[in-house]
């Protein structure tokens, strides 16, 4: 294993809650294999697979992990940074569930449908790295922009 990949072990391991630990050792095999790409931190919280660039039309532009999660104390966010206005359909039948703009927020990994998780992460990454993705979750509410 990697730094990247212990740095990873170690921010899990200092998870108070076991279900959000248990979650987050779900998403790490998840994440990889959907991915293709080892997991490491991204700041403090994030275990992100991968990288995007960005560019918005403002001219803002960075870096930012493809796929990624942060098991939190309420629930663990997984990021779509593409918007979750994309699975709008496949959200409604993947189990308890609540959303942000850019956000999926889960308290429960076991009650949810891990299948529509899987094919979720998939198709965001895949989104977001064929390219310079160039614009932000909230333009994305009703799908992905032309």
């Amino acid at each position: 294993m990697g730094g990247d990949e212990n740095a990873v072990r170690a921010h899990i391991e200092q998870v108070p809650s076991p279900p959000r630990r248990r979650d987050a050792e779900t998403l790490v095999e998840l994440m990889g294999r959907v991915t293709g790409e080892p997991p490491r931190m991204w700041g403090k919280s994030i275990i992100g697979f991968g990288e995007y660039h960005y560019q918005y039309k403002s001219g803002r532009e960075g870096d930012a992990p493809a796929a990624g999660f942060s098991p939190r104390k309420a629930a663990t966010t997984i990021y779509l940074p593409d918007g979750i206005g994309a699975y709008a359909e496949r959200l409604a039948k993947l189990g308890p569930h609540t959303t942000g703009v850019g956000c999926l927020y889960l308290k429960d990994l076991a009650a949810v449908d891990l299948g529509l998780l899987e094919g979720i992460v998939d198709e965001s990454y895949r989104s977001l790295t064929s390219g310079t993705y160039g614009h932000r979750a909230r333009e994305s509410e009703g799908g992905r922009p032309e």
